[in-house]
C-alpha cells in the first residue's frame, strides 16, 4: 500500500546542473580521477624500509644548544 504518489520523471536541480557539467567539459570525470590520484592515492609504505630508517636515526638530546 502506497501513501504517496512518486514521480518517475524528476530530476533534482543539482543532477541537472552536473549533467550540464559534463555535456560542457566530457573530460571531467577523467580530471577529477588524476587529481584524486595525485593527492590520495600513495604507493604502499615499505615497512622494513621504515623500520631501518626508524633505527637508524641518531637520537637527539634534550637541549639541542648545550653544548656538554
Amino acid at each position: 500500500m502506497k501513501f504517496s504518489v512518486q514521480k518517475s520523471g524528476y530530476v533534482s536541480e543539482i543532477s541537472h546542473f552536473i549533467a550540464d557539467l559534463k555535456k560542457k567539459d566530457p573530460t571531467l570525470e577523467e580530471k577529477q580521477r588524476a587529481g584524486r590520484a595525485r593527492l590520495w592515492d600513495k604507493a604502499p609504505i615499505d615497512l622494513d624500509a621504515k623500520q631501518r630508517t626508524q633505527e637508524s636515526r641518531v637520537k637527539q638530546k634534550a637541549y639541542v644548544y648545550q653544548t656538554k
